[in-house]
């Protein structure tokens, strides 16, 4: 039997409640067997060259988001053993019958992935709206993902890409790039002012993303001064810091934050506010720093309940509001391709120097990887990337 290395949750071995990060060991790789399951003729086997480390990651690693997903989805394989991670780049090193000739993919393509793997069926798929599938499945959260060696994934999801116009460890993340691509496709950018409240990764990514597409002035809202640091390189006009919420109202908006957004944009408000930290004083202060029928783009996400602090306000202003999830298959995609091979608008040199450090303590090679270490890594940069041996 063929064996990987792996960083897995395995709930045999921990608690989710009471536990954190993930564990490295050598697992079963998988196969392709059409004789005991028709499906792989459909699917490919990867072997992975980079995968990135994410927000969502970071909520696995923590334990603060998708345990229910990953326990259910356990419950209903009868396995205790997930391998997470949703970012990859990798080549296919071998395919099913059906493969080749149903969706054109052959060994040795490089291929980065969709992370939600639709049904294809239900009410949503059958009008287009594949990225909310009601019965998807999200790779590395409920089904097995790409922080391994080797992965099997159906052939559907698949993304080609040429490796000649776009570096490989930027070609790892076009997943979550696509993320911030989906979010500034909400409204048209182009000679708007655009806010964007929280400068996380895809916070980060959408600075460059709303850059492109046209956006005449961004301000970021951040709290964190590394990454406030970054987002000014990355583009943004100018970088404020919001004062935290009461403990008393921890959802309430920031007067002083709106003043100064106000003072920026000719006491008009801004034009398009982006809510990427899912914090809910964050949501309100995304509806109060934009301009009466402006637009908020809702993608940052926390579990449980919020507040609205005026819902007088969201309505008597005519507040558009966008939730954002994933990225449209593949509409997005051809977009975020276009973006990253255009080689003009400096995108892709950017998320390689700046967000990725040009690689200095932000890539850890999956042979050295260890926990305490990689732990410092995900809290010292916004993103990460762990190599693996096909690279």
């Amino acid at each position: 039997m063929s064996t990987m290395l792996a960083l897995t949750f395995d709930r045999s071995r921990e608690d989710w409640a009471s536990s954190t990060g993930l564990v490295k060991e050598v697992i079963p790789a998988p196969t392709l067997d059409e004789a005991q399951d028709p499906g792989d003729a459909e699917r490919v086997l990867i072997k992975v060259k980079y995968a990135g480390f994410c927000g969502s990651d970071r909520g696995i690693w923590w334990r603060k988001a998708f345990g229910d997903m990953i326990l259910g989805s356990l419950d209903e394989e009868g396995r205790d053993k997930r391998v997470v991670g949703h970012e990859l780049l990798g080549e296919i090193i071998a395919v099913g019958s059906k493969v080749t000739e149903g969706f054109g993919l052959k060994v040795g393509d490089v291929v980065s992935t969709e992370s939600h793997i639709v049904c294809g069926v239900c009410y949503q798929c059958q009008v287009g709206d594949l990225h909310v599938c009601a019965k998807d499945k999200i790779i590395g959260i409920s089904m097995d993902g790409c922080f391994a060696e080797r992965l099997k994934l159906p052939a559907k999801s698949l993304w080609p890409t040429d490796l000649e116009k776009i570096r490989p460890e930027v070609a790892a993340v076009q997943e979550p790039f696509g993320n911030a691509v989906h979010a500034c496709q909400a409204t048209d950018l182009n000679g708007k002012t655009v806010a964007i409240l929280g400068c996380g990764t895809i916070g980060l990514f959408a600075i460059l993303v709303a850059r492109g597409m046209g956006a005449k002035q961004i301000i970021g809202v951040e709290v964190n001064p590394h990454h406030a640091d970054l987002a000014r390189r990355l583009g943004c006009d100018v970088v404020l810091t919001p004062n935290p919420a009461s403990p008393l109202k921890p959802y309430a908006s920031d007067p002083l934050l709106r003043a100064k957004i106000r003072e920026l944009t000719n006491g008009v408000g801004v034009d398009v506010a982006m809510e990427m930290a899912g914090f809910n004083d964050s949501f309100n202060n995304a509806l109060r720093v934009v301009r009466r029928g402006g637009h908020v783009v809702a993608f940052g996400v926390k579990n449980g309940d919020a507040v609205i602090e005026d819902i007088h306000r969201l309505v008597m202003d005519g507040i558009h509001i966008h939730g954002i999830v994933g990225r449209q298959i593949f509409g997005t995609w051809e977009i975020t391709k276009r973006l990253l091979e255009d080689r003009s608008n400096g995108i892709q040199d950017r998320i390689w120097e700046v967000i990725l450090n040009s690689g200095q303590g932000t890539m850890v090679d999956i042979r050295d990887w260890e926990r305490t270490s990689f732990e410092k890594v995900i809290s010292e940069h916004p993103k990460a990337l762990i190599r693996f041996a096909g690279s």
